[in-house]
């Protein structure tokens, strides 16, 4: 997975567990060749419109990567935008934010990466 998958993954399991809906896994099963290299923001706008048909909306999001590389600041704001644009959100109720493993464990070897999330919905 890329760091923006990771990223989008994590959102669309916050978005997800706010509306009290399984997991990812559930709408998109990895064996399932439908799924085979879908885009994250695709899944991310599902997460919308499965709001949307639950009678909720998506307040804001709010995320934080954790890896050694890439460098996510120079590349935020587009992220927010798409992000937010999948969410059907306003980029500034989309935060992504990131930090360091500090050298210990499988992150901070940069054997992978990690990312957090919540969401609020009403």
């Amino acid at each position: 997975l890329a760091d923006s998958d990771v990223l989008c993954q994590a959102l669309a399991d916050s978005v997800l567990g706010a509306l009290g809906k399984p997991d990812i896994v559930f709408y998109f099963p990895p064996g399932d060749p439908s799924c085979a290299g879908i885009s994250s923001l695709k899944i991310l706008e599902k997460c919308r419109q499965l709001a949307d048909e639950a009678g909720f909306s998506i307040v804001n999001v709010d995320a934080t990567l954790v890896a050694e590389a890439p460098k996510v600041l120079p590349h935020r704001e587009a992220m927010r935008v798409n992000i937010g644009r999948a969410l059907g959100i306003p980029p500034e109720r989309v935060g992504i934010k990131a930090t360091t493993n500090e050298t210990m464990g499988f992150v901070g070897r940069s054997e992978g990466i990690a990312a957090m999330a919540v969401a609020q919905v009403t």
